[in-house]
């Protein structure tokens, strides 16, 4: 399983519904639910975030590679899961 990373900010509402999105997704797939999400806000961590190339919020990295930014849509996480137990 790869690591994912997910840049956040708590006040961000895309943020809000793509936590929301994640719990349903891992409600219907619940071998999803032992993908290990790291979860930063650039906001309380300024200095990790910019390492990463991103520009909005919410970002996914699995392993390496950014696999989504921005707004966020159901086809989106569910890609982010699906890379990650790749």
């Amino acid at each position: 399983m790869k690591e994912v990373k997910m840049f956040m900010m708590e006040t961000c509402p895309h943020c809000r519904k793509a936590l929301s999105l994640m719990e349903e997704i891992c409600a219907e797939h619940p071998e999803y639910k032992t993908v290990e999400i790291k979860m930063t806000d650039e906001t309380k961590e300024p200095e990790y975030a910019g390492k990463f190339d991103y520009y909005y919020v919410p970002t996914y990295f699995v392993g390496e590679a950014k696999i989504h930014e921005g707004v966020p849509s159901r086809e989106a996480i569910e890609k982010v899961y699906e890379e990650a137990v790749k």
